[in-house]
Order: C-alpha cells, then sequence, then structure tokens
C-alpha cells in the first residue's frame, strides 16, 4: 500500500558484484545508480565505491538529467564490486491515494486526490507547437524498445474513454495491467519486447513498465520509463531484512501543466508514491540500465546484487542535521 507521509528520508546502498572465471585484461562500465535531484527526489549524499579501483573514471549528465559515471580498469582482475551509497528524500506526489485502495475504479468514480484534465486535451497539448517542450515531446514517439501499435491503443481506450480524467483514467489503467498480468519472473528477460509480454500476459516490473509506456504513446499521450528502488514491508512482527528491497520500474505521465509528470506502478496497481524512490528516467530500459560495459577476458561471469532500502527516523535525521 502506498506510503501515505509527505516526505521519507531514506538511506540505500546498492551492491554489484561480479565473479569472472578467467582472468579480465580490461573493463570499461557505464553506472547509472547516482540519484540526482528530482522535482519529488531531493538528494542529501550519493557515493559509489569500486573494487578493483579505477584507472580513469569520469562523470556526467546524460540527455535525461541521469548521473552517470564512465570508468576503466586496466589491470588483471578476476572480481568487480561496486558499492552506491545514497541518502535521499522523496517527497509525496501532487496526486494521491483517498480511502480504501481497490483493484479497479469505476466510471466516474475515483479514489484519487484530483481526476485531472480531459486526456483527449492533455494530447491536444502535447502535440501542440504552441507547449512544445522536447522532453514532453519526445516522451509520445518509438523508442528503441518501445514502438506504437494499435493493439496497445486498444488496450489503452478501455481506460481511457472520451472525457475522462487523465490521472484517473491513468489509475483504472495502471490497476487494469495488474489484474491482467501475472508477475513470473521466468516469464521473460531483459530484452523481452511489450509484444512479448503482451502475449504472454506475464512478466516483471520492466515488462510492465515499457507495456504501458506503448500503450499510452499508441493513444498520443507522453510517459517516461522510471527506474529505481521499492521500500519492500516486512510482515507485522517480522523483522525487516537487509538487502531484500528491490530495484524497480514504474512509469510516469504527462497530466498537464497542474501537475506535470505523475507515477504509476503496474506491478502493485498504485500511485507512486513516498515508497518509490526515482534514480533513473528514460524512454525505455535501455536509456537507464544501472550498469552497462564491455570486458576483455573473463570466460563465465556471475552476477550477484542486493539492494538495502532503509528508512531514516526523525530522530536519525535531527542527529545528521546537527
Amino acid at each position: 500500500m502506498q506510503n501515505q507521509n509527505s516526505e521519507v528520508r531514506y538511506r540505500i546502498e546498492h551492491k554489484t558484484s561480479y565473479a569472472y572465471s578467467e582472468p579480465v585484461a580490461v573493463c570499461q562500465n557505464q553506472v547509472r545508480m547516482m540519484p540526482a535531484p528530482r522535482p519529488n527526489l531531493t538528494c542529501h549524499f550519493t557515493r559509489l565505491d569500486i573494487l578493483p579501483l579505477p584507472d580513469s573514471s569520469e562523470e556526467h549528465q546524460d540527455y535525461f538529467g541521469n548521473r552517470v559515471l564512465t570508468f576503466a580498469i586496466e589491470s588483471t582482475h578476476q572480481s568487480l564490486e561496486i558499492v552506491a551509497h545514497s541518502d535521499v528524500t522523496v517527497h509525496a506526489p501532487t496526486v494521491t491515494l483517498i480511502g480504501p485502495p481497490t483493484n479497479t475504479v469505476g466510471p466516474g468514480k475515483s479514489n484519487i486526490s484530483d481526476v485531472g484534465q480531459p486526456w483527449e486535451l492533455i494530447a491536444q497539448q502535447i502535440q501542440s507547437a504552441d507547449t512544445f517542450d522536447a522532453m514532453i515531446d519526445q516522451q509520445r514517439f518509438d523508442s528503441p524498445r518501445i514502438r506504437r501499435v494499435q493493439p496497445f491503443a486498444d488496450y489503452a481506450f478501455k481506460s481511457f474513454t472520451p472525457g475522462r480524467g487523465i490521472l484517473e483514467a491513468a489509475l483504472d489503467f495502471t490497476r487494469r495491467i495488474y489484474t491482467d498480468f501475472r508477475y513470473d519472473t521466468s516469464a521473460t528477460n531483459v530484452d523481452t519486447l511489450p509484444e512479448e509480454a503482451f502475449a504472454a500476459r506475464a512478466g516483471v516490473c520492466q515488462d510492465f513498465a515499457q507495456f504501458a509506456i506503448a500503450c499510452l504513446r499508441s493513444i498520443g499521450l507522453s510517459a517516461k520509463y522510471v527506474s529505481g528502488y521499492l521500500r519492500t514491508l516486512p510482515p507485522v512482527g517480522a523483522p525487516r531484512l537487509i538487502g531484500a528491497d528491490e530495484s524497480h520500474a514504474w512509469f510516469s505521465i504527462y497530466s498537464g501543466p497542474r501537475h506535470g509528470w505523475v507515477g504509476f506502478d503496474p506491478t502493485n496497481g498504485t500511485v507512486a508514491g513516498t515508497d518509490h524512490i526515482p534514480i533513473s528516467i528514460g524512454r525505455d530500459y535501455g536509456d537507464i540500465s544501472p550498469m552497462c560495459g564491455v570486458v576483455l577476458g573473463g570466460g563465465q561471469t556471475t552476477l550477484k546484487v542486493s539492494v538495502d532500502v532503509q528508512p531514516i527516523a526523525m530522530q536519525q535525521q535531527q542527529a545528521m542535521q546537527q
């Protein structure tokens, strides 16, 4: 269930470890694990620890505002570890759930704080030269992993009915994906396209987000891919497990000038709230892969990833500010 706090501060550790069966002579990599300032995110601190130490490194900001570290290791090694440490505050979105969450939203009904302007009006504004914005405009077109096709539009139109508020429609659309699709880690892989996930009606958060974006772009709306972390809550009475939190993905839809970009999580059927910690944004997964690169040598590779997302209590926050 969505966290309704106005803001939550988190300490995050994202560890990625590679073990190679043969020595690696040279590796060159790009890392997108460091949070950047966003309208709903304040980054207090972030640091990457890399072992072995890189021979060279350089940080830059990509087109979408993501922080990217490029590094090279030019000495022989058989393991590589990257640990991203971050301290951030997530601020509540301008649109939130009200009342008990439900799986569907009936015609004319909503349990969000604002249904938004009619979605057709937003689509017209997006395509108007008078309201042109490069980021908004770009996110309505095809991208390397996502293309606009009629079956996606047909799926979206079941929620985006004539005159319906864009946010009410987006919530209903999000919950339909949650209901219609099965979460199955064995059904897809990192290269699965939205058409394949749609045919299987199964996949993981990456698949659900890319499918949602494909549907929204197919009816003339702008939607972007968001990658980050989801705070997971243990069962009542059970201890919180270190490293049990996951990398996560959701989508953000442009809803007009009043609310701007609003996030929705089809994996969980909800608005993206303060449990959702955005790290990178792009057109699709290809723009925001947390780690990519090339190695010379290495043989077989074993990869281990763990993420720990820990809320910082108010007393700790006050102590850190002193």
